[in-house]
């Protein structure tokens, strides 16, 4: 597809396409041999890909253990799946429930066709994580803080998968950077071509503020779930407005579409949580007692590290005493005396 097309439907009557657009995927999904490859999917692996191992990387830094973000996915991935489209099919459940659905009731489980509320895969991702973390042994709000920056870059990557399918667009425009979308996708007006790109608007954002919440962190070294917070402030905030170029059919509250509710009580969960916490100093669990002892902040815990001092001695001269070893007693010196 190219940067200008011309008119695909008889029902658009003008065809001002703009000199420069941003031209929609001719395809989302590829087949090795009968095996589909769909973009969407690839997108979310991918977004959850970076976050453990941007995850990984923090949670060592704070002394953690390698492995531990790794583990945790293991639960928080099918879990926020699951809430994902939980809230997905309770808020749009007339595309697939009553007599004017648009699908059968059966497409409630084909998540490959879009369709996963970040709200209820954040949450109950959070409940999966909260298990694992309580059967580990470590702080959930230590978790929380290391791995929201990457949460946010996968949400962003994430919106890549509603560019291969056309959908969650906003309302038309004729910009350079406008997107564009086939005639007759639920959402378009008759006449337009281009319309806002709301899911890059998302990546741009989601980039935006995980960088920011690097920064803070660096120099503000947030704990008590405190960055998690400021991740919550700083989606939401943009959710909002973003969610209100957006034309996709949704369901409204004096005016305001849900999610735009969703994210004003959510913002000011968190504003009220950053600041009940502001002063919380109790000391959280990195790594699980009995495990291995807690290193420096700043640096990674290495488990070979416990046998660096036994290693360091193999090389010493013979009948030379390590370094570290304790003054032999009186008593020590005489029977050593008596044996020569």
């Amino acid at each position: 597809m190219t940067g200008v097309r011309e008119c695909a439907s008889e029902a658009v009557t003008s065809c001002d396409m703009p000199l420069a657009s941003i031209p929609s995927p001719s395809q989302g999904v590829w087949y090795l041999g009968p095996l589909p490859i769909r973009a969407y999917a690839l997108c979310i692996v991918l977004g959850v890909v970076f976050a453990v191992w941007l995850g990984e990387r923090r949670w060592r830094a704070r002394g953690g253990l390698p492995g531990t973000i790794t583990d945790l996915a293991v639960w928080a991935v099918p879990f926020g799946l699951v809430g994902g489209r939980l809230y997905h099919v309770i808020t749009d459940n007339q595309l697939y429930f009553g007599a004017d659905a648009e699908n059968p009731w059966y497409h409630v489980f084909f998540i490959w066709k879009g369709g996963l509320g970040i709200w209820g895969a954040v949450a109950l991702g959070g409940v999966g994580v909260w298990i694992a973390c309580r059967r580990r042994g470590i702080s959930l709000s230590a978790v929380a803080d290391v791995v929201a920056p990457g949460i946010l870059i996968a949400q962003g990557i994430g919106r890549w998968g509603n560019y291969f399918n056309q959908e969650l667009f906003g309302g038309p425009c004729d910009y350079a950077w406008c997107l564009e979308i086939e005639p007759g996708r639920p959402g378009t007006v008759p006449g337009a071509l281009t319309y806002h790109p709301a899911f890059l608007y998302e990546f741009v954002w989601t980039l935006a503020v995980a960088g920011v919440l690097l920064l803070l962190d660096r120099r503000f070294s947030f704990r008590h779930g405190r960055l998690f917070a400021l991740y919550i402030m700083g989606y939401t905030l943009g959710r909002f407005f973003i969610e209100g170029l957006r034309v996709d059919p949704a369901h409204e509250i004096l005016g305001m579409r849900l999610n735009q509710w969703t994210s004003i009580v959510l913002f000011l969960a968190a504003l009220a949580y950053f600041w009940l916490t502001r002063n919380k100093t109790t000391e959280e669990v990195i790594v699980p007692a009995g495990e291995l002892p807690p290193v420096a902040e700043g640096e990674e815990a290495d488990p070979a590290h416990l046998h660096d001092q036994a290693d360091d001695h193999e090389n010493d001269p013979p009948g030379k005493a390590p370094a570290d070893a304790e003054p032999a007693t009186e008593t020590e010196k005489a029977e050593e005396a008596g044996q020569r």
